[in-house]
């Protein structure tokens, strides 16, 4: 991954309830680094010998926006304009379903367009990244 020309960033709806807002972003970041295993470091030892696993190796920012910021900005994504990024979403319906199973089947049955947004992780050139997001404030 070139650092100095990409950029990740984890969007979450702001309205969530801190521990599904908890939820959201870090099912968004093992499904990220699931699709850029060279994105992690390599595992580290501290000064006493003690192991620690490598972690990413760059910032990924959490921004914060509203549902339906969110909804339209993941209907820009599947525009061919954007088609180069790495999208990742996780929607109400996955968070709502106990079994990957019940997840994948439910959704054959679902159009997009009934999917509610609880965030996005968006990985790809700076310059298409930043044009997405580069107007939403951190998450704090």
């Amino acid at each position: 991954m070139d650092l100095q020309n990409e950029k990740c960033v984890i969007i979450v709806d702001e309205n969530l309830p801190l521990g599904i807002i908890a939820n959201t972003a870090v099912i968004l970041g093992i499904t990220l680094g699931k699709a850029k295993p060279e994105a992690v470091g390599p595992d580290v030892t501290d000064l006493t010998a003690k192991k620690h696993l490598g972690i990413i190796t760059f910032p990924v920012p959490v921004l914060k926006s509203t549902a339906e910021n969110i909804k339209d900005l993941r209907e820009k994504l599947y525009q061919t304009e954007f088609q180069e990024l790495l999208v990742v979403d996780f929607s109400d319906l996955a968070q709502g379903c106990k079994t990957y199973e019940d997840f994948t089947q439910k959704m054959t049955q679902t159009p997009e367009s009934a999917l509610r947004y609880f965030g996005l992780a968006i990985c790809g050139p700076k310059k298409k990244v930043s044009k997405l997001t580069g107007n939403l404030p951190l998450l704090r």
